[in-house]
């Protein structure tokens, strides 16, 4: 359910692109946790995640899920931010058959879906060719 409280907790991941960022070895988390993995640190700073990256890997969906049979074709890709981070994300506007691994993507804010009848809107990130 959209109005769970897993999804606000979720909110400034979603709207803001925080990250979590181990003051001791300096490791970024997104999402963050409570321990690092690195150095076992429970001390972190929130930081914003970079806002562009390199697409490392994609595959095209053909037969969506339940929900999501008019958005087919469409891309699920892990991007490389900038900063390191690696992120799962859909990737939209762009011609998924001329998607290649290597090609620049921004982060963008957008609608992620609709809640049934009482039409409560879901954001979340997106990435989008950055050319």
């Amino acid at each position: 359910m959209i109005g769970s409280s897993r999804y606000w907790r979720e909110v400034p991941q979603r709207y803001r692109y925080e990250a979590a960022k181990c003051t001791k070895c300096g490791k970024i988390f997104f999402p963050p946790r409570l321990v690092c993995n690195g150095c076992r640190s429970r001390e972190f700073e929130t930081v914003t995640l970079a806002q562009e990256g390199v697409l490392e890997t994609f595959t095209v969906i053909r037969v969506a899920p339940t929900g999501f049979g008019d958005e087919t074709p469409y891309a699920v890709g892990i991007i490389k931010l900038d900063d390191g981070v690696r992120i799962t994300s859909q990737v939209v506007d762009c011609d998924v058959e001329k998607l290649n691994i290597g090609d620049r993507l921004r982060l963008e804010f957008r609608k992620v879906q609709e809640d049934g009848e009482s039409g409560v809107i879901c954001y979340g990130y997106k990435f989008v060719p950055a050319n």
